[in-house]
């Protein structure tokens, strides 16, 4: 099929231990999902229905295993926060998916960063708008490599953390997750349809703050390795 301008780049991202890719379909990032993040944004942790933001596919950037990349520093701000996540990647989709079955759809996990332009989200909710400018820069949405579920299970437990310069900053458990990877699929399916190729970013506990270019971060989630950038 011929197109008039030339087919953009899928966004793909690294199987460990493989040379096979992921294809990237939507980037879809839950907000406050951990109690101290909850009241450290002025947020109540208790469980109120969760609530979802996106990012485009290629705000995605990958880090190689053992590869410290370079980040860039966006626009537009003046105070850029880190965010360490768990990643998750959807083999199969699918409308109103039950709690019990959520987890079969899963075909792996990965660590990840949603680097946020924290000023322009604070803007964004005192205007009451939406979060895109402070959520959706390029190169936003750091992922290391994906680990299949069939290798590594899926993890409900275990520390997740994010080191700048070597000093810790976040430091949690994934078990301190207020909604669970399955009931993110269950309840984001009654919303969308989704489908192979969907990621999920499962929120981040406390201890987010500011990065300066020349810093280097180094988030990590156990049993799934580490990813490390330097800002640039």
């Amino acid at each position: 099929m011929a197109t008039v301008i030339p087919t953009p780049p899928i966004t793909t991202l690294p199987v460990a231990g493989s040379s096979d890719r992921f294809p990237v379909r939507r980037v879809y990032c839950v907000g406050r999902n951990y109690a101290a993040h909850a009241r450290e944004m002025g947020g109540d942790p208790t469980r109120e229905p969760p609530f979802f933001f996106m990012k485009p596919a290629d705000a995605l950037q990958v880090v190689p295993e053992g590869q410290t990349v370079e980040h860039p520093y966006p626009p537009k701000t003046q105070n850029y926060h880190f965010e360490i996540e768990l990643v998750v990647a959807l083999a199969k989709g699918g409308k109103n998916i039950p709690v019990e079955q959520a987890l079969d759809h899963v075909f792996g996990y990965a660590v990840g960063l949603d680097m946020t332009r924290r000023d322009l989200q604070d803007e964004a909710k005192q205007l009451r708008r939406s979060w895109e400018l402070g959520k959706a820069a390029d190169f936003s949405g750091p992922v290391g490599p994906l680990h299949p579920a069939s290798t590594v299970g899926h993890p409900a437990k275990g520390a997740i953390s994010l080191f700048v310069d070597g000093a810790v900053r976040q430091k949690a458990d994934l078990s301190d997750m207020i909604w669970s990877v399955a009931e993110q699929i269950a309840y984001l399916s009654s919303y969308f349809e989704l489908a192979p190729g969907d990621v999920i970013f499962a929120g981040t506990p406390e201890g987010v703050g500011a990065v300066t270019q020349g810093q280097v971060m180094t988030g990590a989630i156990e049993g799934l390795g580490e990813i490390k950038l330097r800002v640039v």
